[in-house]
């Protein structure tokens, strides 16, 4: 099977109100880059947009009359919880649970400002 570069073979594609800051929140929280220039509508939205995040890519757009929010609970593991859930916080997101050690790792969950919840995981030694 062929895909394009970037792609995996499931993406989670997210419908949001305001998708720019949604991709700012990503770029502060977990050094998300642009994976590609965005395409905008007429008005200034968002389109087509996507953010690559340690080799797994998010796509997003902002929503329209035919085409309303929908958000997603994402599992993301990173290198540091503890720093990654105090930037979320930093960044507008809210404590869904608190820091705690399980023996999968250090996890923590909070919801974004745009209604995602965020499983934020980093393994322990």
């Amino acid at each position: 099977m062929n895909l394009p570069a970037g792609h995996q073979t499931i993406m989670p594609y997210l419908i949001l109100n305001d998708a720019l800051q949604f991709i700012d929140f990503t770029k502060k929280v977990f050094d998300a880059q642009d994976s590609n220039t965005p395409i905008l509508r007429k008005d200034g939205t968002i389109m087509h947009a996507e953010i690559l995040l340690n080799g797994s890519t998010i796509m997003v757009t902002d929503e329209t009359k035919d085409w309303v929010k929908q958000t997603a609970n994402l599992f993301v593991y990173v290198p540091n919880a503890d720093e990654a859930y105090k930037k979320a916080l930093e960044n507008g997101a809210t404590n869904l649970m608190g820091l705690n050690d399980q023996d999968y790792g250090r996890v923590c969950g909070v919801t974004d400002s745009f209604g995602n919840v965020w499983w934020i995981t980093s393994l322990t030694k």
